[in-house]
């Protein structure tokens, strides 16, 4: 049986820089962002560890179809899709940490 999957976008404490990623295990995956696990890493390197958005597939391969969609779009989307649901750029980990 196939896991579902997650879409997110991390960025830094400035908001500056964004990345899009997808994985199965949200908490997991952000932690190891926020521990910086892959030192070499884009994520790393820019210090990106703030989750600000995400969305949650019962297939994983729906997850990594719409990650691809939102890398295809601009920045300005990108933006746009933050602040539809989290205007304030709030840290959404300390909410996921407890699932």
């Amino acid at each position: 049986m196939e896991k579902g999957g997650y879409v997110y976008i991390i960025t830094n404490k400035n908001n500056t820089v964004l990345y899009t990623g997808v994985t199965s295990d949200l908490s997991k995956r952000i932690a190891e962002h926020k521990e910086t696990i892959y030192k070499k890493s884009f994520t790393t390197k820019y210090n990106l560890d703030k989750l600000v958005y995400f969305e949650h597939f019962n297939l994983i391969i729906f997850a990594i179809e719409r990650e691809k969609q939102i890398k295809a779009g601009t920045r300005k989307k990108k933006l746009d899709l933050i602040n539809s649901l989290n205007p304030e750029w709030k840290d959404l980990f300390e909410d996921i940490i407890h699932w």
